[in-house]
């Protein structure tokens, strides 16, 4: 059997039973990166060493009948925006190619005390502005299951070294559905927890009140276990949300007859593929005969939250990138003569064009000419697609939806359209305007191409949606993880 393929639950039970070393299982993974990355880019930087390393320590402890952690030995990719000490962190762009941190992000604090191995940093789009991690200044990655597509965005690198075996589990970071939209199109299971539930600090900034970091895995036990290590309180993030902690493994197997469930009407008015329709609809009967009770439900305000969110999200990034000025870290023009000249040729040297262009967005929208027509109304209908979502949760424990509109397009195809491509988030900025949880977990294939179902729920009730995600992973036979 290919030890890669086993789900991180196997790996980390082999491991303490002494079937395989941590050393054997970190080998047997760089064998499998060596051996996908020329077809599918999904890491900007390998840390082999370093994983080798931690291997030994692990099996070590194991050696001397040491306690182990959650992790224990289990394959691990970071998105490249996640600060990690004294390795590469790059945001996949220009800007920041040869960055080396100092300090640690909180969550690979957590993973490392964990006995989680890193075996290094996944792709993105640069600085997480994209839905296809086209945009990276490192190469595009290519979608596993086909490699003339996208793998989705911006967290495409997470998303396709899971599904292709290279590591076991990983994290990425989700502003508009960054971890669940590519989680869909490699046929994965994506979190994005509340905002607040897991720090931020160490995540390099896209839009500071929608960001999230998230879980990617094969299933939902394996993203349930990742996430149950990475939440809690944090004192370094001023958004990070002290409350009890919850075991999200022991309450996965709760019946979910009873549930109440919600279908909004205007998710199913949105244009989109109609096979995707179709087998969300089918995923729904599946809830029906689990003794969901299912309803269809309005929320008018949703058909704003696409613009809501570009316009927000857009005018958080202008200020968030103005950090980059060529002068304190980070790539520096070598030709100018003043100032000015030095922040301008160094910023358009080292971005983007998608960066660009969202800056020049944001700017635009926070323009003292502008902004009561933009900005200030935004977050007017911000607060009312919160509220209309806190309403509907009154009466209703998870919210159904497609995760995708469509099936993974193909590489080129919409990286010069960008309002066509910024459509593919329409299902997924409302759990982030509203700071609420959300999953994609797959639900069907069409020729060969995944079909993700979104299942939203409250803040910090993150224990609903994944047990609707587990209940329906069991009655459809969980997900294929075969290449």
């Amino acid at each position: 059997m290919d030890i890669t393929k086993g789900t991180a639950m196997e790996m980390r039970e082999r491991i303490i039973n002494k079937e395989i070393s941590a050393r054997e299982l970190v080998k047997a993974h760089m064998d499998r990166i060596e051996e996908m990355e020329g077809k599918i880019n999904a890491f900007i930087t390998v840390t082999k060493e370093e994983a080798f390393k931690k291997a030994d320590l692990i099996d070590a402890k194991i050696k001397n009948g040491e306690d182990l952690g959650a992790l224990a030995g289990i394959p691990i990719g970071i998105k490249d925006n996640i600060i990690t000490e004294g390795i590469r962190t790059s945001c996949g762009s220009k800007m920041l190619e040869n960055f080396i941190p100092p300090y640690e992000a909180t969550v690979v604090d957590k993973i490392n005390k964990e006995d989680g191995i890193i075996l290094g940093k996944t792709n993105m789009d640069e600085f997480a502005m994209g839905s296809s991690t086209e945009t990276s200044y490192f190469g595009t990655t290519k979608n596993p299951l086909d490699l003339e597509r996208v793998p989705g965005g911006s967290s495409g690198g997470s998303a396709a070294a899971v599904k292709s075996n290279e590591v076991a589990l990983s994290l990425g970071s989700d502003t508009g559905g960054s971890v669940r939209q590519p989680a869909s199109f490699c046929g994965v299971v994506g979190i994005k927890p509340s905002y607040g539930l897991v720090s931020r600090y160490g995540l390099v900034s896209l839009a500071n009140s929608f960001d999230q970091i998230g879980v990617m895995g094969r299933n939902v036990k394996d993203a349930a276990l990742m996430l149950q290590v990475i939440v809690g309180h944090d004192a370094k993030d001023s958004t990070s949300t002290d409350m009890e902690r919850i075991n999200y493994l022991d309450d996965l197997n709760e019946d979910i007859r009873d549930m109440k469930i919600a279908v909004p009407k205007e998710f199913f008015e949105i244009d989109m593929d109609n096979r995707v329709r179709e087998n969300v609809e089918k995923a729904i009967k599946v809830f029906e005969e689990l003794g969901g009770k299912v309803e269809e439900i309005s929320l008018p305000n949703s058909k704003y939250g696409l613009p809501t969110y570009y316009i927000l999200s857009t005018a958080e990034i202008s200020s968030n990138m103005s950090r980059f000025d060529g002068i304190r870290y980070g790539y520096r023009a070598k030709e100018y003569n003043s100032l000015d000249e030095l922040y301008m040729n160094s910023r358009s040297e080292a971005f983007g064009k998608e960066v660009k262009r969202r800056i020049m967005v944001g700017t635009y929208a926070l323009s003292r000419d502008h902004t009561e027509d933009y900005y200030k109304k935004a977050l007017k209908v911000r607060t009312l697609i919160k509220n209309e979502l806190d309403e509907a949760f009154k009466k209703y424990d998870i919210i159904l939806s497609p995760t995708s509109p469509h099936l993974p397009f193909k590489i080129g195809e919409r990286i010069n359209d960008p309002v066509n491509m910024y459509k593919a988030d329409c299902f997924t900025i409302l759990a982030n305007l509203a700071g609420i949880c959300a999953l994609s977990i797959p639900c069907g294939y069409i020729e060969g191409l995944p079909v993700g179902l979104q299942i939203m729920g409250d803040r910090y009730k993150e224990i609903d949606i994944l047990k609707a995600a587990y209940a329906f992973e069991l009655a459809t036979g969980g997900v294929n993880n075969a290449l």
